[in-house]
């Protein structure tokens, strides 16, 4: 990592941390990872530290996710390497969650997979007017990680297994209907919100200054078209609904089953059994253990690679899924999938 992609710093009372590489849209690197994870240790039992903020450089992107292509190329050679990213990944994603003091994460701009990662896990999650945010996985023979299952069990309704199943993406209403945020700031009132917080005044009393409701969303008036086509037994059923909904002339439902069948068949039916175990766990730890089942064998199969090469590397967007249509997809393939680890399960310390 360059001494520059993450910054680290102490302003007042306040620990920073600002994502600092914009040409790759602030994508999140191990070194990154790890290096968020040391600051916030060193800051977890520093009296002098009342709170963090989490930001980036830009407002094009928060973090539009883990490094992907570093992924594909070590990858190729050794599964160990992303292997480890993971395990040290998700462990920040629990500290997160855990943290004893605010964590304050300024989602301005593009946020996904690992982005949503180190934000979404936070106390305090504020997005702006250029929030895009997604969990699009499923798109590269993936599932929603970083303990997007467990985000995405707690959604309203079936709205979880919607974004998950499809990837669909979420404007700041959205992200906060969903239970991914829980405030909108507009982006020009940044600034005011950092410079009150590095006043000593509190978070929730600096956020209440400059927040205001959130513009747009769609997701709450989708909710009986999403309970319809995704209150089913498998993942399938699921797709099958929305046919039978397009066929009798609903758009969306069409829309919805042509950005599902778009994406990996194992990922898709894989995400739908991920948050639906979900929703039984207490923790989040419970799902960062289960999707790490899930990365661990991703890197050594066929789809994730294939997936980041269609859509990453090559961008022809013409992947060739393994298997290939929901229907040849079994529950002993997802289960396998989900399968103890033995001495190689995750762990969070």
């Amino acid at each position: 990592m360059s001494s520059e992609d993450l910054l680290v710093w102490i302003e007042g009372r306040i620990g920073r941390l600002r994502l600092n590489r914009p040409e790759a849209l602030n994508a999140l690197t191990h070194e990154m990872a790890l290096g968020i994870e040391k600051a916030l240790l060193n800051w977890r039992d520093d009296p002098n530290i009342d709170a963090i903020v989490i930001c980036a450089t830009g407002d094009r992107a928060f973090c539009a996710g883990g490094d992907i292509q570093d992924l594909y190329n070590t990858g190729r050679k050794s599964p160990e390497p992303g292997r480890k990213f993971w395990r040290d990944e998700y462990r920040l994603n629990a500290l997160i969650k855990s943290y004893p003091k605010p964590y304050i994460a300024l989602m301005n701009g593009i946020t996904m997979g690992g982005g949503v990662g180190v934000s979404a896990h936070g106390s305090h999650r504020i997005v702006t007017e250029n929030t895009m945010l997604a969990m699009p996985e499923v798109s590269i023979g993936f599932l929603p990680d970083v303990g997007g299952t467990f985000l995405l069990s707690r959604a309203p309704g079936e709205t979880g297994l919607y974004l998950g199943m499809t990837g669909a993406r979420m404007d700041a209403a959205d992200a906060i209907f969903a239970g991914f945020a829980d405030h909108y700031v507009p982006s020009a009132r940044l600034p005011d919100l950092v410079a009150s917080l590095g006043a000593d005044v509190a978070p929730r009393e600096a956020i209440s200054q400059v927040e205001e409701p959130a513009p747009g969303g769609k997701l709450k008036g989708l909710q009986d078209k999403i309970t319809q086509a995704f209150s089913q037994p498998d993942a399938l059923s699921c797709v099958k609904a929305l046919e039978a909904m397009a066929a009798d002339g609903d758009e969306w439902a069409e829309k919805t089953r042509a950005m599902i069948a778009k994406n990996a068949p194992l990922a898709v039916a894989s995400t739908f059994a991920a948050i639906h175990k979900a929703r039984k766990f207490a923790a989040l730890e419970q799902s960062l253990s289960l999707e790490y089942c899930f990365a661990h064998r991703a890197l050594a199969g066929h789809d994730f690679l294939e997936g980041i090469r269609a859509m990453v590397i090559d961008k022809d967007r013409k992947p060739d899924w393994q298997p290939d249509s929901l229907s040849e997809v079994t529950p002993e393939m997802v289960e396998g999938m989900f399968a103890p680890l033995g001495d190689q399960e995750w762990k969070a310390a």
